[in-house]
């Protein structure tokens, strides 16, 4: 699979190894697949017979995938938990979800701070699941900072717990709509600027795989969310965006496998000190004992403002 999302012509070889020679088709290479420089070759159309031997687990190709069901949540004890408060540094009235919630404002005046005790959770700017979105992994979020740089639209009306179904990650991005024109594959890896891998900024379809992943408007993970959870998004209002522009793109991690929050603030610059600092003025070891002493007539009248 070349860069651009065309197929390459390979030759007839070994199945599970890589192929770098090109040819025409010839010897029976009726159809293959790639991902990320790695191609498998099978003997018939549509992938008929499995591939033999299995590939090996390795940080490019992930296939195999571990289902988290509610059934299996249950049986290990796993429920999701948050806690919203209704000022920052998690002070005030204190409300806790352990599973969707349409209208918080219902239960509280507003939402200053989170924390998550496990999830993760997908929080919305309006009511009903609507507006903009924002990530909630297992994590302290003291002020709307920690969920969101965004500072056009960040606050919290409506939460629902996150779909995770796989410890594997992988993603497919598509510049057209219905899944077509160039293609970018992504397997178990955070891709801060998508341009920075050969790939425009134009996402307007995408498919995701196993895993549940989140992309931004800019790059940097900035700017508005999209989480795209297993299942095929054939426009890109069906991620709940205006338009088709993604310029960077993580993964989402259940608290299995990721300890920290959505977003980490960035720690305020220290001050640099001034290198000559000017000496504090000495007290006066005689002061006027006169509180309102006589004010000393200006010697150079022509100094003072005059009236206009």
């Amino acid at each position: 699979m070349g860069r651009d999302g065309q197929c390459l012509p390979v030759c007839q070889g070994q199945r599970g190894k890589p192929i770098e020679k090109q040819c025409d088709g010839h010897n029976g290479c009726d159809r293959l697949a790639a991902s990320t420089g790695f191609l498998l070759l099978w003997p018939e159309i549509n992938h008929k017979y499995p591939h033999w031997p299995p590939p090996t687990r390795s940080p490019g190709l992930h296939t195999h995938t571990h289902p988290h069901t509610e059934t299996d949540r249950k049986e290990k004890g796993k429920t999701e938990s948050l806690a919203v408060f209704e000022w920052e540094n998690f002070r005030g009235k204190k409300v806790e979800l352990s599973g969707e919630c349409k209208d918080v404002w219902e239960k509280t005046q507003r939402v200053g701070s989170v924390i998550v005790e496990s999830g993760p959770w997908l929080g919305f700017e309006r009511p009903g699941f609507a507006g903009e979105q924002f990530v909630l992994e297992k994590g302290e979020y003291p002020r709307w900072s920690t969920w969101t740089n965004w500072q056009s639209a960040y606050s919290l009306s409506s939460f629902r717990p996150l779909k995770v179904d796989s410890a594997d990650h992988k993603l497919h991005l598509f510049e057209n709509t219905g899944f077509e024109g160039r293609k970018m594959e992504i397997f178990d890896d955070d891709v801060p600027s998508l341009w920075a891998h050969g790939f425009q900024d134009r996402v307007a379809s995408a498919k995701a795989i196993c895993g549940t992943w989140v992309g931004y408007r800019y790059p940097g993970y900035r700017g508005s969310q999209y989480v795209f959870e297993h299942g095929d998004f054939k426009h890109w209002n069906d991620w709940g965006a205006t338009a088709p522009q993604i310029q960077s793109v993580r993964r989402v991690r259940d608290m299995q496998w990721h300890k920290k929050g959505c977003y980490i603030a960035p720690a305020p610059t220290p001050t640099n000190p001034d290198p000559n600092p000017k000496p504090k003025p000495k007290p006066n070891p005689n002061p006027n004992p006169n509180p309102n002493p006589t004010p000393t007539p200006n010697p150079n009248p022509k100094s003072q403002t005059q009236p206009q």
